[in-house]
């Protein structure tokens, strides 16, 4: 038995080992070792030390200063950073001191969404993962300026201060583990700019949109009370059932696996709203980014009206709360699969989102899998969605989108139809023009001949001498369809009887 002196002895190392640790300075997990930092804006530094501490930041010539607040939290503000590919370090100092080595500044993107943006590089890291030619990609994937944090997969019932993860530096040892998706975008830009690009992965397999969505935006918008409802009564049935004070709920339940059957826990359940954003948004906000690329659509749980709310919920809602403005926005349109997942009117109400300002659309509808919603060609995919920053915000001079519906015009027993984005010019891929349908007063869609007439396409069908509507590429698994443009980009899937569409 330990006499009193050894246990007096005990507990105060204990209180000094809990006085000191409090003390540390400490910067949110972000904030480490090989990390890129953004250039041309203001940069936001911050982390946790004793209340009232007063905390030093410097890096290169620059100092910042601020105190913790009464909450330990503490924040500073860089002014602008010229980019640079010469490795930095920076200092953080209070009661201790951190150094934070082999820092780049550069440009800094953010990708999100469910398991296709999740998708890694190797299959050797996610079962349905691995891209086409991965050994050949991961042996070629020595890229030190390119650099990768993901955050690590997590659900919350209250938004997190932090979150886990590390930078990664591409290399063929590092390169399987990172988002495909992401590998390739940042890869495709660094070489169109010549800088630094770092990329942060905060994606969950399965997930919906409203998980991504914080609370307060969910506030006083009454097409999203049944989901809120909805969620309420699950988690008061949940807690009830299975936790001793239902009452205090704590920040993070515990997943457990349900009994076949049996209700799964909703605090646990990516279908939620507000569970990602709390773990893996918040803890994020507001590291500065140039912008953002978002795949999510194939898991939806309401209404397609709903689900084109829900993901412009996303993004006015993270570029308020980044605080960097109207930040640029590029989503992916679902691919090409013969699953109910990826009908043509998900695709119609993806595309709807483009009315939102400094938003973009990478269209995906020939490189999907008939029957695999994870398509291994990932490499085109960052190809075109890189094609849309250096075009948009970097200022070269380059196609970035495939033709888009822009009007169409009946012309005697014919439809001509106008596009948007035609580039050097309207291609038929590998012979005729295949996936066009045609329809008269009757609404009755028939399938029809299509030929390329200089800038526009003329649709027409013998069934149909008086036709009121066109679409192109309508099913889930357009088999064939195969209109780009002279950039190699293909069409958007349209009707000419569906919902008006902005382009940006």
């Amino acid at each position: 038995m330990l006499s009193k002196i050894a246990v007096a002895l005990a507990l105060t190392a204990v209180f000094f080992v809990v006085r000191s640790s409090r003390a540390d300075v400490t910067p949110a997990s972000l904030f480490s070792d090989h990390m890129v930092l953004q250039q041309g804006m203001s940069v936001p530094v911050w982390g946790r030390a004793e209340p009232g501490e007063q905390v030093t930041v410097t890096i290169g010539s620059q100092t910042q200063t601020a105190n913790a607040d009464v909450d330990s939290k503490w924040m500073v503000h860089l002014a602008e950073l010229k980019s640079s590919s010469d490795p930095v370090e920076m200092t953080i100092t209070g009661k201790n001191t951190v150094i934070i080595k082999d820092i780049l500044i550069g440009e800094v993107w953010l990708g999100s969404g469910q398991s296709n943006m999740e998708f890694s590089v190797s299959k050797s890291v996610k079962r349905f993962a691995g891209v086409n030619d991965e050994a050949k990609e991961i042996v070629a994937a020595n890229y030190p300026r390119l650099r990768m944090f993901t955050v690590k997969m997590k659900m919350t019932d209250a938004p997190q201060d932090d979150c886990e993860g590390d930078w990664e530096v591409c290399s063929p040892e590092t390169v399987p583990a990172f988002s495909a998706v992401g590998y390739f975008f940042s890869r495709d830009l660094q070489k169109a700019i010549d800088l630094p690009v770092g990329f942060i992965n905060s994606s969950y397999g399965a997930s919906t949109a409203q998980a991504w969505i914080s609370k307060d935006n969910f506030s006083g918008d009454p097409q999203f009370n049944p989901l809120m409802d909805a969620f309420a009564k699950s988690v008061a049935t949940w807690d009830a059932a299975h936790l001793k004070s239902p009452t205090t709920v704590p920040a993070t339940v515990p997943s457990t696996r349900p009994a076949r059957g049996a209700p799964k826990n909703p605090h646990q359940d990516q279908h939620n709203p507000t569970l990602l954003w709390n773990a893996m948004v918040h803890p994020i906000q507001p590291y500065a980014i140039k912008g953002a690329i978002w795949y999510q659509g194939e898991s939806i749980t309401g209404t397609t009206a709903q689900f084109i709310a829900l993901t412009e919920t996303v993004i006015t809602s993270w570029r308020k709360e980044w605080g960097e403005g109207d930040f640029p926005f590029y989503f992916v349109q679902l691919a090409a699969l013969d699953n109910n997942s990826n009908k043509p009117e998900v695709r119609e109400a993806q595309a709807q989102v483009l009315k939102i300002p400094n938003t973009a659309m990478a269209v995906t509808i020939d490189i999907g899998d008939k029957s695999n919603v994870h398509p291994k060609d990932k490499q085109d995919l960052g190809d075109r969605l890189a094609r849309i920053a250096r075009a948009n915000i970097y200022g070269e001079k380059i196609e970035f989108s495939g033709p888009m519906y822009e009007s169409m015009a009946v012309d005697g027993d014919s439809v001509r139809v106008k596009f948007s984005h035609v580039g050097g010019g309207l291609v038929a891929k590998n012979g005729d023009l295949k996936t066009f349908e045609i329809a008269g007063k009757d609404g009755h869609f028939v399938s029809a001949l299509a030929k390329i007439d200089g800038d526009e396409v003329v649709v027409s069908a013998s069934d149909v001498p008086e036709p009121m509507a066109v679409r192109y590429a309508w099913n889930r698994w357009p088999q064939g369809c195969n209109l780009y443009n002279a950039d190699g980009l293909p069409a958007a899937p349209f009707r000419s009887d569906g919902p008006a569409t902005e382009h940006n």
